[in-house]
Order: structure tokens, then sequence, then C-alpha cells
């Protein structure tokens, strides 16, 4: 059975704990806020530690803000050499939300690849809102999270899981397509604000 830590109780933390469970998974919640991390952890039928505390996945999802990242490197650091760490965040600037914070040839993912080079990097569900996580559609077509990364098995074990979930995989490729679903994620959010596109719809993926 694949083990998952899942750092984060938003609605991304809270919707891909739900997922990870249904397909298999056993889920340890992460976060600083106990009340919330027991609360999701017993609707998953998972169990809470605060954050800090040791990591009990093979795989580690990094349900969490872009500046948040460099928090959880410097708070468990070598802990995460060896496991998939799976990165969701769009380093979007929300003081203008006019573009990305990371430089043009790179990305939030590849950043974090540097941080923690013995670990094994996914961007995935960056591309996804909360909601369509949830529901399973994106406008009447089934959700699809488009993943990047290096290493094949990894990517194999992320996408056996989340399709045990009921959600569909699409593998772009390697790490350096991370920074366009960086920009395919920011693009979404600004539809979004804009009022262009519901938070519970967005991007539709059809084979």
């Amino acid at each position: 059975m694949t083990s998952i830590s899942v750092i984060g109780t938003g609605n991304m933390g809270s919707a891909i704990a739900a997922i990870m469970a249904k397909g298999g998974a056993t889920v340890q919640v992460v976060a600083r806020d106990a009340v919330k991390a027991q609360a999701l952890a017993e609707q998953v039928g998972g169990t809470a530690v605060a954050f800090g505390e040791s990591l009990s996945g093979e795989i580690v999802v990094l349900a969490l803000p872009y500046p948040a990242l460099a928090d959880v490197i410097s708070t468990y650091g070598a802990q995460l050499d060896g496991r998939i760490v799976v990165d969701v965040t769009n380093p979007v600037d929300f003081a203008t939300f006019d573009d990305l914070t990371v430089p043009a040839d790179s990305s939030a993912a590849a950043e974090l690849q540097a941080a923690i080079p013995a670990a094994k990097v996914i961007k995935a569900f960056n591309t996804n809102f909360a909601a369509t996580l949830q529901s399973g559609e994106v406008g009447g077509v089934p959700t699809t999270v488009v993943i990047a990364g290096d290493d094949d098995v990894a990517k194999a074990l992320l996408t056996e899981v989340v399709s045990a979930g009921g959600v569909t995989i699409a593998d772009a490729g390697s790490l350096k397509r991370a920074r366009e679903l960086e920009a395919v994620g920011f693009l979404q959010m600004v539809l979004a604000v804009r009022e262009q596109v519901a938070w519970t719809g967005g991007f539709a993926v059809r084979a």
C-alpha cells in the first residue's frame, strides 16, 4: 500500500488527500493547525501530525502556497531525500497578479528540485481547481491532472494512486514542462479572478 504525506489542509490539500485515500493509499496529514489536521485526517481515514514532525509518506504532497516551499525545505531538508515530492504550487505575484515570480526559463518545481536534489520532484495538480478534483469533472469533461517530472518510476506510482482514486493523469514529460504547466495554472487563476470562468470550472483535457 502506498503511503502519502499531504502537507496542507486547505482546499487543495483536502481534495488531494481524499483522492489518495480513495485510491487506497494510507494518508498522513501534516499541518501547523492541529485541529484542521485532525479533522481532515478523520475525514479521509488517515493520521495527523504537526508540521515539523516526521513524514511517513513515500509520496509527499506540498499542497501549500509557493512562498511556503522555503519553509518546507528548511524544516525537512534531507528527510525528503529519496521521496517523491509533488509540487502543487503556482508562483504567482499576488501583489500585481500580472506575472510569475520565477525566471522565464525556470519554474517553481525546477527551483524545488535544485534545492532538494536527492528527491524526485513531480509537478502536478497546479492546473486544477480544488472543486474540479472533488467533483471529478470540468464542464462535463472528466478531470485530468497533468504532471511533469524526470523520474518515470515516480510518475508511474503517482499515476497509479491518483487513477485508483478516480482521476485521470496526463504525462507532459520532463520537469522542464513545469514552466508551461505553471503558466497554464496562472492563466486559469487570472480568468477566475476576472470572473471569466468559475472556480468550479477551468481548463479541461480531452484525449
